[in-house]
């Protein structure tokens, strides 16, 4: 049984068709990562599978429980970490999880036992009676991650785990997520803005825009479908630059973003003395050259347009709108 099914699942607002007949299937045990530009229709998404949104058509199942007919059996199955701290800075560690057991009817007894554990799990034990206003915003992020883990979920939903966080911390809640899967075979479903986050973690990954899955594959295979080199050129006439080469056979695909003209071409050390020649008959000054593997950055911007990166303003009102939604049918 698969762990999330979707099938040609949509959501609408109005004219506005924010998911659009999207179908995936991600396996038990699995971590799977999310990927798109705000406004992607992403978050939409994920808010229908833990059923803070209905869709409009279309069908999803998380743990085989229908989430349009069995809301109350997906709620207990999941777990959610959101973007935004949740937890209560007046309270404890362990009030606070206390609290959040005791939502889901975890029995006192239990509820001890349970905290203890999953505070082991993410090394703060230590910390189970201080308040939660004394954590670094790493501690809270693995005090979240603890409570999500509470009630034993089976799907665990993360959405942007270490956005805003310092590398070291970064590299230690990876960690945690890695435990989580080979510990506890928990399905993790996880949204990042960061490309080195999202191939380091995830087995698969799904690219979305404008509603729909434009590319579902492991990192590595996502970054092999563009093939050979990437030549990355610093020029203010990035858009003239590329028109001059569109005739070129050898340029596989081209894509201007800030200032910048990104192309994917084979053999590129062999290409950079004519690419710059053609940038000199063409009066395209030409401030750097760098040549590369393609990256999962590389990726996005070839399938979207785009890079992507934080929007901490528009990702904090969009997780405020999810919080408030939590709850309705």
């Amino acid at each position: 049984m698969s762990a999330i099914e979707t099938s040609k699942i949509t959501k609408r607002f109005n004219s506005l068709v924010a998911v659009n007949e999207v179908t995936l299937n991600v396996k038990q045990g699995e971590i799977f990562g999310l990927l798109g530009p705000n406004g992607a229709g992403k978050t939409t998404l994920i808010s229908m599978l833990v059923t803070m949104r209905r869709p409009s058509s279309g069908s999803a199942a998380v743990n085989g429980f229908d989430v349009s007919k069995q809301a109350d059996e997906v709620r207990k199955s999941i777990g959610i970490v959101f973007q935004d701290p949740s937890v209560d800075d007046e309270l404890t560690a362990y009030e606070n999880l206390d609290i959040h057991a005791a939502m889901y009817g975890i029995p006192s007894k239990e509820r001890k036992k349970r905290i203890t554990e999953v505070m082991k799990m993410v090394e703060l034990e230590n910390r189970m009676d201080d308040q939660v206003k004394t954590f670094s915003g790493g501690m809270r992020r693995r005090l979240e991650i603890a409570r999500g883990l509470i009630h034993y979920p089976k799907v665990l939903f993360l959405d942007e785990p270490t956005l805003g966080l310092d590398p070291q911390t970064r590299k230690h809640i990876w960690e945690y997520v890695k435990k989580l899967k080979k510990e506890k075979g928990i399905t993790i479903l996880l949204t990042t803005h960061y490309m080195d986050e999202a191939d380091l973690l995830c087995d698969r990954i799904a690219i979305i825009d404008h509603g729909k899955i434009i590319a579902l594959d492991t990192g590595e295979a996502l970054k092999n479908s563009l093939g050979g080199d990437t030549i990355v050129v610093d020029t203010p006439c990035a858009g003239k630059l590329e028109k001059a080469l569109k005739d070129k056979k050898w340029v596989k695909k081209s894509a201007c973003h800030n200032g910048k003209l990104t192309l994917e071409v084979e053999n590129g050390e062999k290409k950079i003395p004519e690419l710059m020649n053609i940038a000199e008959k063409n009066k395209a000054d030409v401030k750097s050259v760098s040549l590369r593997k393609p990256t999962l950055d590389d990726v996005f911007l070839s399938y979207t347009g785009r890079t992507i990166r934080e929007e901490n303003a528009s990702s904090k009102d969009r997780m405020r709108r999810m919080g408030k939604a939590w709850g309705r049918k």
